[in-house]
């Protein structure tokens, strides 16, 4: 016998539950289900009185589960002629599934990607829609992540697309959602997806521009543009593969033309799904006259809102994957990262935010496994070979000289990689020593602006080459006889940069003692002990007579007063 509480008048579970029905069942509505501005209030009112029921709770479940089913499945296959927005709906659905699909015995997975193929991936620029579907990913994000692990992974391109056409309004709720994508599979796909955030912006401008608004649309108005044909084409391609013709011809740099289908890189950018990694066609024609335009033309709000959420989204990517990587996945990551740092969208603003992060995460995957120094010998090798290039490519071998030297090439068990390392660094050294005599032989009248920035950076590049033979050198000892002839040459230079001479000079100071040497020089991951060897971190419990003076502002003699190392080294 049914409980009371099922039967009752207008209002009542039963009456909103016999209104979905007869929606389900109404063939006149199956072309636009969510016309109906009742349909998703009774949804509602049908979910809140199943979680909030006691003892029929299972009974009502039973019952409104074919119910619900029904209905979503009626919504996910309506056509895209429906001019209702079904996200919401969808939405309110799924989430019935999420919480009784136990109860019922259903699997939400094909329910979830019945969402995202057939209903997010028409309305991802409706705000509402968007809002709603990361709403929900965070609600969900443990059962998500314990259930359907792979669900986000899969379709992280169409998230991406979702906050590149609604901009930073969800720039917080997207950030959560990060660390869901990530996974074996989308880890470096992710990266690249993120590094061309702003790339993605202008392509949806590009199909906007050429086939009608996408901002709080369907592809239902899309459809009714000048051209629904091509955009319709381009996101079958996108979402499932197929093959489509070249009907475009050569679109150039005019964004008043049509679209280039064919063009990998508009498909790349433009898809929903991940399907491993992508080759970007930097050096594709079109990609370059479409940055050229965008560089040409005012940015819209929406890529400069790109442009600032790319480096907050890297940092979020950033600490989820040295909090929660395995080393493999990180060895797979930092050469792409090592070959994105010149290759990135061309705003001054966003390429050097971009290339602080990707320092700042290069950095400290070496601190926290130096190994992958060794691991990553090869690439490392070619971005030192490649430091004349540009000034970024300059600033990315700079940044590896310092961990080169800090961590002794991966630590003490590495010497053949650490003698062909310091080999790369001579090498490294004795070029720009040779180029730099070049630049101050010429006459300064006819020095440029230019000219003289190379010649800072060089210079700084050449102290943290200087550094890293210096400490490569303390850390493996079978080094040190080369080193002093390295640092000897420099020290002997005569055109040499005032700063890389006077460096190479206190260097081979040190280097006449030994134990003073290992504690100013010697890696910090890895460092012995001994008579005279200072260990750092134990700084706040040393007594005076430790410190060695004449190192701290080359004092002589006892200090006038006592004070301890907590009074030197900044607390934590």
């Amino acid at each position: 016998m049914a409980s009371p509480k099922l039967a009752a008048g207008d209002g009542s579970y039963d009456f909103h539950l016999r209104s979905l029905s007869a929606a389900s069942r109404d063939s006149a509505a199956a072309a636009d289900p969510a016309s109906d501005p009742n349909l998703l209030q009774s949804v509602r009112m049908v979910f809140q009185m199943c979680k909030v029921a006691k003892g029929a709770n299972d009974e009502m479940v039973a019952r409104a589960f074919p119910v619900m089913n029904k209905l979503f499945q009626r919504c996910a296959a309506a056509p895209t002629l429906s001019t209702a927005s079904t996200g919401v709906l969808l939405l309110t659905i799924l989430q019935f599934f999420l919480d009784f699909g136990e109860a019922v015995l259903h699997d939400a997975d094909g329910s979830l990607k019945t969402f995202f193929r057939s209903c997010l991936s028409r309305e991802f620029s409706d705000p509402i829609v968007a809002e709603r579907t990361l709403e929900f990913l965070i609600a969900n994000k443990t059962k998500i992540l314990n259930c359907f692990p792979t669900l986000v992974p899969q379709f992280f391109p169409l998230l991406l697309k979702l906050i590149a056409s609604n901009g930073d309004r969800l720039d917080k709720k997207f950030s959560e959602v990060i660390p869901l994508m990530m996974s074996a599979g989308s880890f470096l796909p992710l990266f690249l997806s993120l590094m061309d955030l702003p790339m993605l912006v202008v392509a949806l401008e590009k199909v906007e521009r050429s086939s009608g608004t996408l901002i709080g649309s369907s592809l239902a108005t899309i459809q009714k543009s000048a051209a629904p044909e091509m955009l319709l084409a381009l996101m079958d391609e996108a979402y499932t593969g197929s093959s489509i013709e070249d009907q475009s011809g050569n679109s150039g740099s005019d964004d008043s033309g049509r679209l280039d289908l064919a063009d990998p890189m508009f498909l790349d950018l433009l898809k929903d799904e991940n399907d491993g990694i992508a080759a970007k066609h930097w050096t594709s024609p079109t990609i370059s006259s479409t940055l050229q335009a965008a560089l040409n033309s005012p940015q819209s709000d929406r890529l400069k809102q790109s442009l600032k959420m790319a480096p907050r989204f890297l940092t979020v990517y950033f600490a989820t994957a040295l909090r929660d990587v395995n080393n493999s996945l990180l060895c797979a990551l930092i050469p792409v990262a090592m070959s994105r740092y010149a290759a990135m969208f061309p705003d001054k603003e966003f390429s050097f935010e971009v290339r602080k992060k990707l320092s700042d995460f290069l950095l400290a995957a070496f601190q926290r496994s130096p190994d992958i120094i060794a691991l990553l010998k090869k690439p490392i090798t070619d971005r030192l070979g490649e430091a004349h290039g540009n000034p970024a490519k300059m600033e990315l071998a700079l940044h590896l000289c310092w961990a080169i030297g800090e961590h002794g090439a991966g630590g003490i068990k590495h010497k053949d990689v650490a003698r062909e390392l310091f080999e790369n660094l001579e090498l490294l050294l004795y070029e720009n020593l040779a180029t730099s005599r070049l630049g101050l032989s010429q006459d300064p009248g006819f020095d440029s602006m230019g000219a003289s920035s190379r010649k800072s950076s060089q210079a700084r590049l050449l102290c943290f080459v200087v550094t890293a033979i210096a400490k490569l050198a303390t850390c493996h000892n079978e080094l040190l006889p080369r080193a002093r002839v390295s640092l000897a040459k420099v020290a002997r230079s005569r055109t040499s940069d005032m700063r890389v001479w006077q460096r190479a000079c206190d260097y081979l100071g040190l280097m006449n003692e030994p134990a003073i040497c290992l504690s100013v020089l010697g890696p910090s991951t890895a460092q012995g002990n001994g008579p005279g060897i200072v260990n750092w971190s134990e700084g706040g419990t040393k007594m005076v007579a430790h410190i060695p003076f004449y190192l701290l502002a080359e004092q002589k003699g006892p200090p006038s007063h006592d004070f301890s190392y907590a009074d030197l080294l900044p607390a934590e």
